[in-house]
């Protein structure tokens, strides 16, 4: 019989709690038809714990994008998101299920003008985090983006 390899996920109390494995910043570094990617997505607790903001930034060639969302509990109890985006964009969704991307995995759903989105967060190997964005098709959802990130790590003060 295997054995069950123990998550590196740790999940804190309360509906906030499953976000609780994304806290600090992460760096993926990826290429594209464009050349190349860098994404560094930072996790942290804002106004008293009662929020987890999220600020990316996109280093693409020749110019950079950037992200700042918020993760909290609305009035009806659900997990919901509203992200705001440097092209002024802006997106909300709702806690989602993807088990079966992977069993510990942390889904939105969103309303997008060009359909229904989801994207999903899960623990990698070796303590990474893995991101995806995929689009809701009659088949089920299609993948069209996947980063793995590694922790950043902390910058040492003199």
């Amino acid at each position: 019989m295997a054995t069950k390899k123990a998550s590196s996920w740790k999940r804190g109390r309360g509906k906030l709690g499953v976000l609780e494995p994304l806290l600090g910043a992460w760096q993926a570094e990826v290429a594209s038809s464009r050349g190349a990617v860098r994404c560094i997505r930072t996790f942290s607790r804002v106004l008293s714990g009662a929020w987890i903001q999220l600020d990316a930034r996109w280093e693409l060639p020749g110019k950079a994008y950037e992200e700042r969302a918020l993760y909290g509990v609305d009035a009806g109890g659900e997990l919901v998101f509203h992200s705001f985006t440097s092209d002024g964009k802006r997106s909300e969704g709702r806690r989602a299920d993807a088990a079966d991307v992977h069993p510990e995995a942390v889904a939105f759903v969103a309303e997008m003008p060009a359909g229904t989105a989801r994207m999903v967060y899960w623990p990698g190997d070796d303590g990474a985090l893995c991101w995806a964005v995929e689009s809701k098709t009659k088949k089920g959802w299609k993948r069209f983006t996947h980063h793995v990130y590694r922790p950043v790590a902390a910058r040492r003060r003199a």
